[in-house]
């Protein structure tokens, strides 16, 4: 009896360790609160910069990307990692804003294997006239809603969640 009890034990513990954890209801609520806004935001956004710029929410990013960058000019496999973009989709995206004047491509000149996207002068121009638009939306949107206080809260958030993804993309990556 002493030794079927210990296996009851051990197997329960077992389960209970092995048991999936649930959401609160308060963190279920904050989740369904958080779900919410990584759909309407971008969404919102998106809609903004269509209307008053023809960009989509990504080629803004590329746009705004680029122009922060030296000589306005980035690898395109790097500019893939900094919009989280599969780099054949953002090849399709660099060849669409080549069309319209934005970039160009140009091989890198330290490794030819490489080849970088470059902020035209007709792109920046576009990004520059865009930009006062979609600053004002993020401000009406976003950091007009929030105090200082919930403000700084929200960066720590997105930085300590931005964190934990990173560390897990480099744990299985």
């Amino acid at each position: 009896m002493g030794r079927s009890h210990r296996r009851a034990t051990a197997a329960s513990a077992t389960a209970t360790a092995t048991a999936p954890r649930w959401l609160t209801a308060v963190q279920l609520e904050a989740w369904q609160a958080l779900t919410l806004l990584l759909a309407l935001l971008p969404t919102a956004l998106e809609a903004q910069l269509q209307r008053d710029a023809q960009l989509s929410y990504v080629e803004y990013y590329v746009l705004a990307g680029l122009s922060e960058q030296p000589d306005h000019t980035m690898r395109i496999s790097e500019l893939a990692g900094f919009t989280n973009a599969e780099l054949s989709r953002l090849s399709h995206l660099i060849t669409r804003l080549q069309k319209r004047g934005y970039v160009r491509r140009e091989p890198d000149p330290n490794d030819g294997r490489y080849t970088n996207a470059v902020l035209t002068d007709a792109g920046y121009n576009h990004l520059a006239a865009a930009a006062p638009g979609h600053v004002a939306t993020v401000l009406e949107l976003v950091i007009d809603a929030l105090d200082d206080t919930a403000l700084s809260a929200l960066q720590d958030s997105a930085e300590r969640i931005t964190a934990r993804i990173n560390d897990a993309r480099a744990v299985s990556g």
